[in-house]
């Protein structure tokens, strides 16, 4: 399977939010639809998870990182796992819904509890590796 996260950008603060379903935080994404490249995948999922009033170029998105991990979810299911970075500012108002609960500017000090296996072993480390957050 594959799946795309796009990571957002603010006072060196990382966007995430966290699904109703679950019980932890998890990156702005999903799964990649058969048809899909994965950064349609991402734009799309950008578009669905934020809501219709954020504001965002989608080519200012750019692929950073891909790896191989197991589902969070089932922990049996393969998964390939592209990474994206807007390169800007997100802009308007983003909103929860049916499927969000809540959205989170995340740092360091926040600490690792909240996060997703996906966030707290590949995508925090590069972050804090590249002083993307503090």
């Amino acid at each position: 399977m594959e799946v795309v996260g796009t990571m957002f950008f603010e006072n060196q603060r990382l966007l995430i939010d966290k699904p109703r379903k679950r019980s932890t935080y998890q990156m702005i994404g999903g799964k990649v639809e058969d048809g899909e490249s994965p950064l349609d995948a991402a734009i799309r999922e950008c578009h669905e998870e934020l809501g219709d009033e954020a504001i965002f170029d989608s080519s200012l998105i750019e692929l950073v990182m891909e790896f191989d991990e197991i589902a969070t979810s089932d922990g049996i299911t393969p998964i390939h796992f592209y990474v994206f970075k807007y390169n800007g500012l997100l802009k308007g108002n983003i909103k929860t819904s049916e499927e969000i609960e809540s959205f989170k500017w995340y740092e360091s000090s926040d600490g690792y509890d909240i996060l997703s296996n996906t966030l707290k072993n590949e995508v925090i480390p590069y972050c804090l590796n590249k002083k993307l957050i503090r």
